[in-house]
């Protein structure tokens, strides 16, 4: 990817402190960086080579299962990782994971008493092709109760992680679904907060590419840098 930190619109991120996202009060810095002698060179490559991904590692409704398929919708979601020009970024490592289709992670801290499908572990990676491209084949994820404030439940959404270069080079945002009602009730979500960058997290229903009679498809095309750049999370991680 190069920097990412060149071109980066920083005003249009989410804030580390975000009031109505309350655990952000207590984990977001309150003091400034610590600049370190000599700083980094960032000529310098950190980067691992990938392995190569394996047959279902983009599949999960077929990397988890055990003894039949995993319940839920089927869905596909695919896109292009994008530099802050619209080039396509090849060879980045994409990683997500998310809920089941009843709202619950495989995780042992999972509180939500919604039952675990033992088909389906809810995690996926790819890397993206020449022409920046990537695509898995999942299950629409279900919301979920988070404790935040009353009645507060998670929108339906899809957590991204993507490498560029290096370990040092990482990104990580969640990808929403169109015409999901929670959308508005959302904190994390709304940490975004203007509409129209906050929407760029929203993913686009695409009936040209879906699979007929197999499986919907939604479009989730992700930049990296510049004033259109992917909303993403800066320092702390959402739940």
């Amino acid at each position: 990817m190069g920097d990412l930190s060149k071109g980066r619109a920083w005003s249009q991120m989410p804030s580390q402190a975000f009031k109505d996202y309350r655990s952000t009060q207590k984990r977001a810095p309150t003091q400034a960086p610590v600049k370190l002698d000599g700083g980094w060179d960032r000529s310098i490559s950190l980067s691992p080579v990938w392995p190569k991904t394996g047959e279902h590692d983009a599949n999960l409704t077929a990397n988890g299962r055990i003894n039949g398929d995993p319940i839920g919708e089927r869905i596909i979601v695919e896109g292009r990782i994008l530099d802050d020009k619209g080039r396509p970024v090849p060879n980045a490592l994409i990683e997500i994971w998310q809920a089941n289709a009843a709202g619950r992670y495989v995780h042992r801290e999972e509180i939500h008493p919604a039952p675990i499908d033992p088909n389906f572990l809810g995690a996926g990676r790819c890397i993206s092709d020449a022409d920046g491209y990537y695509r898995f084949i999942t299950i629409k994820p279900g919301s979920y109760p988070w404790g935040n404030h009353r009645n507060a439940w998670r929108p339906a959404h899809i957590h991204f992680s993507i490498f560029g270069a290096g370990l040092a080079q990482r990104l990580v945002t969640q990808m929403y679904f169109p015409g999901d009602p929670t959308l508005p009730y959302d904190p994390i979500f709304n940490s975004t907060t203007d509409a129209a960058i906050r929407n760029r997290m929203v993913s686009r229903f695409s009936m040209e590419d879906t699979v007929p009679q197999w499986a919907h498809c939604y479009k989730f095309d992700i930049v990296v840098a510049g004033a259109y750049a992917t909303p993403f999370e800066e320092g702390h991680s959402h739940g």
